[in-house]
């Protein structure tokens, strides 16, 4: 079994890295592939860059050349739904692109054509990850599923905000899981996607972002361990 790991961020790489016992690395097309073992488990980590093309783009080169079974996304994300709190987890039941717009042909808004308006994360991986949250002693997080809504755009004003949660019912806002989800579904691979609240979008929660992504990327990587001796 092969799991691949995409982050976003130094910091989210970072907190899987300390978690895993690396065997090798190989650079393709400027991006770093880790490969190692993380509870035993055959693992690719990659640091794929901000954003859905880079998100997109490090998925494809993943799957191509390491073939993994499953795609795992973790990193941090702003809270819309008002009930989370920082270092609080949401985990992607589905995803959608909350900026994709064709509605001047009919469609709604975050429709892509031949993909839909959302793509669903793997049952089975929710659930192994909800075993994992409840296998955590101590736990002094909440967690919620639901809707990931992914935007090329760090939203920090309260009217996005609040449109992005009122159109999608969307838990949290971030910048790449539904672009992989994307990627994963065409691909025919099972994925999942695991976000940790480092902000909430207030017109300055980027002092926020900077303050909590630690906290955020680390505790992604704790469950993302956990997780991965369910498997």
């Amino acid at each position: 079994m092969k799991i691949g790991i995409i982050a976003a961020e130094q910091e989210e790489f970072e907190s899987i890295l300390e978690e895993m016992k690396e065997e090798d690395r190989k650079d393709i097309y400027e991006l770093t592939f880790v490969k190692g073992k993380i509870k035993e488990k055959t693992c690719i980590l990659v640091k794929g860059g901000v954003g859905k093309v880079n998100a997109a783009r490090a998925t494809q080169i993943l799957i191509d050349n390491f073939k993994p079974d499953y795609i795992i996304n973790v990193g941090v994300a702003g809270g819309l739904n008002p009930m989370l709190n920082i270092g609080d987890i949401v985990i992607g039941e589905t995803l959608v692109q909350h900026d994709f717009d064709i509605t001047a042909f009919g469609h709604t808004k975050g429709y892509i054509p031949g993909v839909g308006d959302k793509i669903y994360s793997d049952e089975y991986l929710i659930n192994k990850i909800e075993e994992a949250i409840g296998n955590q002693e101590e736990r002094v997080y909440n967690y919620e599923k639901g809707v990931i809504a992914s935007g090329d755009i760090f939203c920090t004003e309260i009217p996005m905000r609040d449109k992005i949660y009122a159109k999608f019912n969307a838990e949290c806002v971030e910048m790449e899981g539904a672009a992989i989800a994307q990627v994963c579904s065409l691909c025919n691979v099972p994925f999942v996607v695991i976000r940790s609240i480092s902000d909430t979008p207030n017109g300055k929660n980027e002092v926020t972002y900077q303050q909590f992504i630690e906290l955020a990327s680390k505790r992604c990587a704790n469950i993302l361990k956990e997780f991965l001796k369910e498997l």
